[in-house]
């Protein structure tokens, strides 16, 4: 199960020092607050909009990641990856396909709406669940079809069909959560065969009413070539997803990394057990939240010596990614789960691209990174600092 909806950060607890401090001391507390100050003015760049990470190749993708600031500030939720997702929209000419699990975003709302009323026609899937929002409602009041799955199980992607030329897709649901408190990823890609695979099954979803397991495997190509990459695609749960990486996993001959903000499918730990008794090098992060519970492979694959950390995002660090041999990436709405497999509406890419590759090689250091050394709400220092402003 994947959810956009945000948790409590986590506080730590710290106890005043007894007795007044000598002069020495706060003019220590001072210049260290002076640093702590620009450091965080720095990494945070107050005012500004968040820029998003993206870089192309060949022309036919733009990759995007979200950068969550700590402390979280609302007053700057604005710009980054929804700026990106806005353009594409904006750009669109003949038709926008939006298949999302979760959408508050009052901005792509109103994106969806200047498209309809330049004659676009835009059409909209989403989660039963989440389809109460202000966002929905003004699209239905503007008069954008939304169709729900009415089920049990998930329609969780999160993929939008421009024009029948473009897709975008990958982990963010269009919510303020999602786009600026939670890591995530994104990626555009210009493929006119990719394109018909996502309209097909927008299709299923919003013509036929075709959700989870009523769908049938065979409208769609699964492995495709883009500007001489191979490219893979899948859709669950009518296609073998675990089948699929499985043997992405079990091709790896030097590296795996990856980033999980569900990872509880046995069959998928087993698969890295095996490289890593092979000698592959992996290193892997799982979201805090249900790392720990039975069904959760964090403690199997910690067990076996594998390298394995909780995230540091005091909010949820919501990647589904595995990156294999600095080449091959895994990437989409797919959690490495038995709901993901069996009942939830998903989608996935394994693209075969080193440039790629090494745009989520540097995301998965950043988050690395952060497990290592989560941010510390509540520090003292920042106290001094606040009240030295």
């Amino acid at each position: 199960m994947s959810t956009s909806r945000p948790r409590k950060a986590r506080k730590g607890r710290w106890r005043s020092p007894r007795g007044i401090p000598s002069l020495a001391g706060l003019a220590s507390l001072f210049l260290l607050a002076v640093v702590i100050l620009a450091a965080q003015q720095c990494l945070s760049s107050p005012g500004a909009p968040v820029t998003p990470t993206s870089e192309g190749r060949a022309g036919w993708y733009e990759v995007f990641f979200t950068t969550p600031r700590f402390p979280d500030d609302p007053g700057l939720h604005r710009g980054g990856v929804v700026d990106s997702l806005i353009a594409a929209i904006d750009s669109a000419r003949q038709t926008v396909d939006v298949a999302v699990y979760d959408l508050d975003l009052m901005s792509v709302a109103d994106a969806l709406l200047r498209a309809r009323d330049r004659g676009v026609r835009v059409r909209v899937v989403t989660e039963t669940d989440n389809a109460d929002t202000k966002a929905i409602a003004r699209l239905r009041a503007g008069g954008i079809p939304v169709v729900t799955d009415e089920r049990e199980g998930y329609m969780h992607n999160k993929f939008v069909v421009i024009d029948g030329e473009r897709v975008w897709t990958g982990s963010m649901n269009f919510t303020d959560n999602d786009a600026y408190q939670n890591n995530n990823n994104a990626a555009l890609i210009r493929s006119p065969d990719l394109a018909r695979n996502y309209a097909a099954k927008f299709a299923a979803m919003f013509e036929r009413r075709a959700f989870g397991p009523a769908r049938s495997p065979g409208d769609t190509v699964p492995q495709l070539t883009i500007e001489g990459i191979p490219v893979e695609n899948y859709f669950a749960p009518e296609d073998p997803t675990v089948e699929a990486i499985e043997r992405a996993i079990r091709g790896a001959r030097e590296r795996i990394v990856f980033m999980a903000f569900s990872f509880t499918h046995p069959q998928i730990g087993s698969a890295l057990l095996e490289r890593a008794r092979a000698g592959v090098e992996i290193h892997g992060v799982f979201e805090s939240v249900g790392a720990e519970t039975p069904a959760s492979q964090f403690r199997r694959l910690r067990q076996a010596g594998i390298d394995v950390l909780k995230d540091g995002n005091p909010y949820n660090m919501h990647h589904k990614v595995f990156v294999i041999d600095r080449r091959v990436v895994i990437f989409g709405s797919y959690n490495f789960s038995r709901n993901a497999a069996q009942d939830n509406d998903e989608n996935f890419l394994i693209v075969a691209d080193p440039a790629m590759a090494s745009l989520f090689e540097a995301e998965f250091a950043r988050v690395y990174e952060q497990a290592l050394n989560p941010p510390r709400a509540g520090w003292p220092v920042m106290e001094w600092a606040l009240a030295l402003r």
